[in-house]
């Protein structure tokens, strides 16, 4: 009994090391955000000697920080609702629809993780040239959609597959369709995987600077990755207003883990044991 506790104190101790070391970066980053240049070289590790909002007025003054931040927000909710829709459908498919070229299909999926997409920038590059989308948020929501597609759809299937086939004899028997036994059964109950999905997908096209800045030129169709690149010069860089920047640019994938973290560990953990 002892030795078990001792064993669960010495978990606690690690676990709240991995969180001081993890949530440190992120207070630093806000204590700078309040600070001046002058003493985030000089104190950089220290609280602020005046609390001050003067770079959160500078950054909001300087640039269109709110276009920036609301081109993110366009470009993240399509992008994600568009993974989440075309990967259940695409999974619910594959796992629940016994034909003979569902692996063939679903290797065709996978395909998408094993070639890295930034090989083929040019002729990506090209092809919305041609189709006239450069300089829209479309063009970065059809390549995040094709971007997550892949993970989502292998993530989705091994969840469908799991879930009895009863459920579905017993939506059929009272006049459900395919799609109704989708949306009104088997979705409620994968909100573990969705919200796996779901917080994956945002994570990465919130923070994503590659695309948006080879297909977007536009200052009004920039995203916050993009736009932020405007405060670094040659010569010199207003990091108070960097941070302000990049504090105010965390707080929708913070409040979006915070709100969906039980669906994610959930989503993390199902299937560990059976």
């Amino acid at each position: 009994m002892k030795q078990q506790k001792g064993i669960r104190i010495v978990q606690y101790v690690i676990a709240w090391l991995f969180a001081l070391v993890s949530l440190y970066p992120i207070g630093l980053m806000l204590l700078s955000s309040f600070k001046t240049n002058i003493e985030i070289f000089k104190n950089p590790m220290a609280l602020p000697q005046a609390w001050s909002l003067a770079a959160y007025r500078k950054l909001l003054e300087q640039l269109p920080y709110l276009g920036y931040f609301w081109n993110s927000v366009i470009v993240s909710v399509v992008s994600v609702a568009l993974i989440i829709a075309f990967g259940a459908l695409a999974s619910f498919y594959i796992a629940r629809f016994p034909f003979k070229w569902n692996p063939a299909l679903f290797f065709f999926f996978l395909l998408g993780m094993m070639i890295p997409i930034k090989l083929g920038i040019v002729p990506l590059f090209m092809l919305m040239k041609s189709m006239q989308l450069l300089n829209t948020q479309m063009s970065l929501v059809l390549v995040y959609t094709a971007i997550g597609l892949p993970l989502s759809v292998l993530i989705l299937t091994g969840f469908f597959k799991t879930l009895p086939k009863e459920l579905e004899e017993a939506g059929k028997i009272d006049g459900c369709s395919n799609l109704g036994i989708l949306l009104r059964i088997i979705a409620p109950l994968m909100r573990p995987a969705l919200g796996t999905v779901m917080i994956m997908n945002f994570i990465t096209v919130w923070n994503d600077f590659f695309f948006p800045l080879i297909f977007v030129q536009e200052e009004a169709r920039k995203t916050i990755p993009v736009g932020m690149l405007t405060l670094f010069s040659e010569y010199s860089t207003d990091w108070s207003v960097l941070f302000a920047g990049l504090t105010l640019s965390s707080l929708p994938m913070i409040v979006l883990f915070a709100a969906a973290s039980k669906q994610f560990m959930d989503g993390m953990t199902a299937g560990a044991v059976k």
